[in-house]
């Protein structure tokens, strides 16, 4: 996608006018990441592989490129401060969205890191912060706070981005108060439609890159992966093929696709899983959870729309056969998937039409990974994977903090849960 000029950038100076100081100030940050990179990288790839931070600090100077396009669409009123829990994947990625790009409209962002990431994050933190605009500097800081003593900071603001698990989101917000804007960026299944139109060895690249994207370890990976059956033989076999190649490889080296896990409930997680669902698993199904490695997973399940997979966060391939697209309809209308419907990624099936399956956004012939954009509003209808409370309710849909910002009207659509 491209951005504005700065001479048509100027054209909306009337609705915005910082726009031409946040735009100088934006490309100094998109360019301290880039001459940072190295720092950056070797930060990074404590908690990530080397390929999927070097996507996370690509991502992030798109993002910071296109802020000036951003903030002339949706011109954001300016916010004294803005509280963010900062999660424990994505630190680069993160901390462009919720701290760089706020920064040129929130006169304080105060960012509070996952413990599990704190080092990682401070060590984010320092590099940027030696290298950007000095005015953009002093206005983030980040704090090494328990989520009790960061909560009254949170009801003193003007906004809050809380990413990470819905069940904690709800219970911050609650003590946080009404006053602030809530942002709940949440996480949801992604499930991958692979149609009968669709080409098995296509198919397969498609899903591989996706659900091995950071060894899985990301929220965007799909956790379940519906296969036409008219594809599934072929699928599956060449998914076998691939994944008895894969071999660990540390997270710095740049061809590393699978590494251990990083947190250790994953590992375990993913071993009850596995255990759990034995009688599915085709290939893999190893897991040492002392050195937090899980050997690649192909499990084939039944068809239905009886499966809701958790969020696995490990190299495990979750396949459920389909025929009629009623089913994946079924699926989607669950209780359960109505909730945390985030993107929906079909390839090669007409018969999807729309633009939502259940409450899950349709990406077609694209990963969610590929979609992804910084500068638009991110997520689905789904109150688990992405909302935002106004007025005491709970709406989900697709966020974007500038524009939630800007907004001076909004549609009251559910109850706050």
């Amino acid at each position: 996608m491209s951005h504005p000029s700065i001479p048509v950038l100027e054209s909306f100076t009337r609705t915005w006018p910082n726009l031409e100081a946040a735009h100088e100030r934006a490309m100094r940050s998109a360019t301290a990441l880039l001459s940072g990179r190295d720092e950056l990288l070797a930060a990074l790839t404590r908690i990530a592989t080397y390929s999927s931070a070097r996507d996370e600090l690509l991502r992030s100077v798109g993002a910071l490129t296109g802020a000036p396009w951003e903030m002339a669409r949706n011109c954001p009123p300016q916010l004294s401060r803005l509280c963010v829990f900062l999660p424990s994947n994505n630190v680069l990625y993160s901390y462009a969205l919720f701290a760089l790009i706020p920064a040129l409209y929130c006169d304080e962002v105060i960012i509070r890191p996952s413990s599990r990431v704190r080092d990682t994050a401070y060590a984010v933190h320092k590099q940027i912060s030696r290298r950007i605009d000095p005015d953009i500097a002093r206005r983030i800081k980040m704090v090494d706070v328990s989520q009790r003593q960061f909560t009254p900071v949170c009801s003193d603001s003007d906004a809050v981005v809380f990413t990470g698990r819905p069940s904690h989101a709800y219970g911050v917000m609650n003590a946080v108060g009404d006053r602030p804007l809530f942002l709940v960026m949440g996480s949801g299944p992604n499930p991958l439609v692979i149609g009968p139109r669709t080409d098995p060895t296509a198919a397969c690249r498609a899903i591989l890159r996706a659900r091995l994207y950071n060894s899985g370890q990301d929220r965007l990976c799909p956790d379940i992966i519906f296969v036409h059956r008219l594809r599934l033989d072929a699928v599956v076999e060449q998914l076998r093929a691939e994944l008895s190649v894969l071999t660990v490889g540390a997270r710095s080296w740049p061809d590393t696709v699978l590494t251990p896990l990083v947190h250790e409930d994953a590992a375990e997680g993913a071993a009850a899983f596995l255990a759990e669902n034995a009688d599915h698993v085709v290939s893999g199904g190893e897991v040492d959870v002392d050195r937090r490695l899980v050997e690649p997973s192909l499990l084939v399940l039944p068809e239905g729309a009886g499966f809701h997979p958790p969020e696995l966060f490990s190299p495990a391939f979750c396949i459920v056969p389909y025929e009629a697209p009623e089913m994946l309809r079924e699926w989607a209308r669950s209780p359960e998937e109505l909730e945390r419907g985030m993107y929906v990624c079909v390839l090669g099936e007409p018969r999807l039409t729309g633009e939502t399956l259940g409450t899950g956004v349709i990406i077609r012939n694209a990963t969610a990974l590929d979609a992804e954009n910084g500068n638009q509003p991110f997520g689905g209808y789904g109150v688990h994977a992405s909302s935002i409370r106004r007025e005491g309710r709970l709406i989900g849909r697709p966020l974007l903090l500038s524009a939630e910002a800007g907004l001076r009207r909004s549609v009251i659509t559910g109850p706050l849960r």
